[in-house]
């Protein structure tokens, strides 16, 4: 892509690379500590981490794992992996080891950036991988090198290699891993298409939303880099001139005070941060200026009608939504469009198509509620090492992720329900499957179902049913060693909160457990999230 974008007075390049090259001195990154990072120090980095990421041994196609916080280092791993042709595979920081060590192994990666603040689990994940020591590198505070057993400082990727541009330059891509319901994540894989990074498909998927290029926007990234959607609207701002301000923990006041010190213009939200926001003190509240923000847009999570509307109240109409999958795809509603028709998710973006089909594959007409299919102009992928799961969720060029709504006459698609058992938390998906098999594998449990329940704060939290094996007693005491099984098992937000024994778990005579008889009790007199 060789564009170019009126900027403030005079023509500027739309991507990264021809940004750097024409106007180095520009502010376009603030990092967490304030620092202020030049498009030209960014391109430094980034092409250094290049020749040093090729000196350990990668080419092209090839992968490397990163277990970040959000920071200068994660960014700079992505402009590396889309300039060199690799794949960067970001790692949820909040996973254990084996968790990890399951994402490094099944990726193929073949060289490890964590952060200190995650050694144990990076550690852990290395070694279960058997990852050799010289591709394991570990990040300090201030971006030096951290200080984790068998690993080397992050700086020696770094020190001595070239600052200039590496040869052979080629697009690579974002690999993520997504749980699905059999309780292993799967990479999401996309072919690479051989052409030089200047001809990706850049900041033009911001279009969607109407986020123009430069314009004095600037970018808040105030969730965590490894989610598919957050990196991917910091990486398109980023290639269209916009300046990107990096949140390292969010806080709701701290999200408003940036807000207000850096003018930001756009940020990609979840619903709990709302309501965190909203919870906030009148007097908290009105002390910062929000009028900068032109979207603010929300996915992720479903959003209560009450929340939805009083942060329309305090923010305006930029308050805006998405539904879409890290597969692709995706739907879009402005504030107007969701006033106008309360509980849409949007229209299909214009590089995206949305259909309804029944358990038969056949289309259904406006009105008739089934499973909601996607298809993306943009490009295929498949899940990695996994062609039956790929095949599964098919029908033509359509995917779905077993989201259940309907469009109506104007093409709007309303959620009626979601994957039936799947669990969000926070924005989060949780899988069920994945916590039923850690459970499943203490020896006083007998049989085990995970579900979400509520929680006022979260939307929902994870509890566990289970029927204790023969000659393993029920009670306090069990349910806190259960407890701290998953503990050593499981991510902090997958752990089961609280546990529940059952005499007899129940299933029909094939084995299908009837979870909606566990569920629904705990949310009588509530309304369920869909």
């Amino acid at each position: 892509m060789s564009e170019t974008v009126s900027g403030t007075g005079s023509e500027t390049p739309n991507g990264f690379w021809a940004q750097a090259a024409t106007d180095p001195e520009r502010t376009v990154l603030i990092a967490p500590d304030g620092e202020q990072w030049t498009a030209g120090r960014l391109h430094v980095a980034t092409n250094q981490l290049v020749h040093g990421l090729r000196a350990a041994g990668l080419g092209r196609g090839d992968a490397f794992a990163a277990v970040l916080p959000n920071g200068v280092e994660f960014l700079v791993a992505y402009l590396a992996a889309s300039q060199a042709g690799f794949y960067l595979v970001p790692v949820n920081h909040h996973l254990v080891g084996p968790e990890i060590a399951w994402i490094v192994a099944d990726s193929g990666a073949k060289v490890l950036i964590a952060h200190e603040r995650f050694a144990d689990a990076a550690r852990a994940a290395a070694d279960e991988a058997e990852l050799p020591a010289e591709r394991r590198y570990a990040v300090g505070e201030g971006g030096e090198g951290g200080d984790v057993d068998g690993f080397r400082p992050y700086a020696q990727l770094l020190d001595g290699q070239p600052e200039s541009p590496p040869d052979d330059r080629t697009l690579g891509w974002v690999m993520n891993y997504t749980s699905g319901t059999t309780g292993r994540p799967r990479g999401i894989r996309r072919p690479l298409p051989g052409k030089p990074p200047e001809e990706a498909y850049l900041g033009g998927f911001l279009g969607i939303f109407g986020i123009k290029p430069f314009g004095g926007n600037v970018h808040l990234v105030c969730s965590p880099l490894y989610h598919t959607a957050v990196l991917q609207f910091a990486a398109a701002s980023l290639h269209i001139g916009h300046r990107i301000v990096l949140m390292d923990k969010w806080t709701p006041e701290e999200m408003l005070r940036v807000i207000d010190a850096h003018g930001c213009t756009h940020t990609h939200m979840v619903p709990t941060q709302f309501h965190r926001l909203l919870a906030l003190p009148e007097r908290v509240r009105r002390a910062y200026d929000v009028t900068s923000m032109r979207h603010a847009i929300h996915g992720a999570a479903p959003c209560p009608d009450h929340v939805k509307r009083a942060m329309i109240d305090w923010w305006g109409d930029c308050v805006e939504e998405y539904y879409a999958a890290s597969e692709g795809g995706g739907a879009f509603a402005t504030a107007e469009d969701w006033l106008k028709k309360p509980g849409t998710v949007g229209k299909a973006w214009p590089i995206s198509e949305l259909a309804i089909f029944d358990d038969d594959g056949n289309r259904l007409p406006p009105g008739q509620l089934g499973t909601v299919y996607m298809k993306m102009s943009t490009g295929a992928f498949a899940y990695h090492k996994d062609e039956t799961k790929t095949r599964s969720n098919r029908i033509g060029d359509f995917f779905t992720v077993g989201d259940l709504g309907l469009l109506d006459e104007d093409g709007y698609l309303f959620l009626r329900d979601r994957k039936i058992d799947m669990i969000i938390s926070g924005g989060v998906n949780i899988y069920p499957a994945e916590i039923e098999a850690a459970l499943l594998a203490h020896p006083a449990v007998a049989d085990a179902a995970a579900f979400g329940i509520p929680h006022d704060d979260w939307g929902e939290e994870v509890k566990a049913v289970v029927e204790a094996a023969p000659g393993h007693v029920p009670g306090p005491g069990l349910a806190n060693e259960i407890l701290g099984h998953c503990a050593r098992q499981l991510a902090g937000y997958k752990r089961p909160k609280s546990v529940d024994f059952i005499e007899a778990m129940p299933r029909d005579p094939n084995g299908k457990l009837y979870k909606r008889r566990l569920r629904d009790p705990y949310w009588e007199g509530r309304t369920r999230p869909v």
